[in-house]
């Protein structure tokens, strides 16, 4: 298809929807890992148990996303599998401080090679993830957005969105790495709480404006081709 922009939806619960299905998914896959980790560490449970039952959040927000909408959530699946990874890699190796400062980034690494290699599948992750964020979840906007896929700017946005996470994210890793051993532990556990929520933040902000800009972009060219066409049609 041209590099035109695609039709807007036009659910009118969209707003309230979205806000519903944002806040599940903060509270289940961010809040709510930290807290349980913070909470059974604070009592004593090993690393172990506690990396593995802050995974209770991504599978309760599993379970609610299945049975609202009967079909499974991608982003609490990938919480899922990254708490796995967080559990794998803090029980191989030595177990000292500098190492369980560090996990958490070769983790984000990881997701940002996750990001990249999914350039090369059919869609990138980022089209799921703005399916998610995009829509209410109603078969009617999955239909809708599953159809955005047609216009070729649309493809192009979601493929250098997911660029655009992928290497902030293994930077991301790089930078924090190179800190733990460079760094007091104390001064490195508040980076390590501080540093990703505000990367996330700031991919947050890029993703709205960058779509936002894209999508006047093409609504842009739409105009003009649509008023060509009247010129052209006049002229007959």
């Amino acid at each position: 298809m041209s590099d035109q922009a695609a039709p807007a939806p036009a659910p009118a619960r969209r707003g309230s929807a979205n806000l519903v299905g944002w806040l599940t998914t903060v509270v289940f896959n961010v809040v709510a890992p930290i807290v349980i980790y913070g909470q059974l560490k604070d009592h004593g449970c090993s690393e172990f148990t506690a990396i593995l039952l802050s995974g209770l959040g991504p599978v309760i927000d599993i379970a609610i996303y299945l049975a609202w909408h009967r079909r499974v959530d991608e982003f609490a699946i990938l919480s899922l599998v990254f708490v796995a990874l967080s559990l794998v890699i803090s029980l191989i190796g030595p177990h000292d401080a500098k190492l369980l400062l560090a996990k958490d980034s070769f983790v984000t690494g990881l997701l940002g090679v996750v990001y990249l290699a999914t350039l090369a599948m059919p869609r990138p992750l980022m089209f799921y993830f703005g399916r998610k964020f995009a829509t209410d979840g109603t078969p009617q906007m999955i239909e809708w957005w599953n159809g955005m896929w047609q216009y070729e700017g649309f493809r192009r946005v979601q493929r250098n969105l997911t660029i655009g996470w992928g290497v902030a994210f293994i930077a991301e890793a790089a930078i924090r790495i190179a800190l733990v051993y460079s760094l007091s532990d104390g001064t490195m556990v508040t980076v390590n709480n501080v540093l990703p929520y505000a990367v996330i933040g700031g991919l947050v902000y890029w993703t709205i404006t960058y779509s936002k800009r894209a999508g006047a972009k093409g609504a842009a060219r739409l105009a003009a081709a649509q008023q060509a066409a009247s010129a052209e049609a006049a002229q007959m």
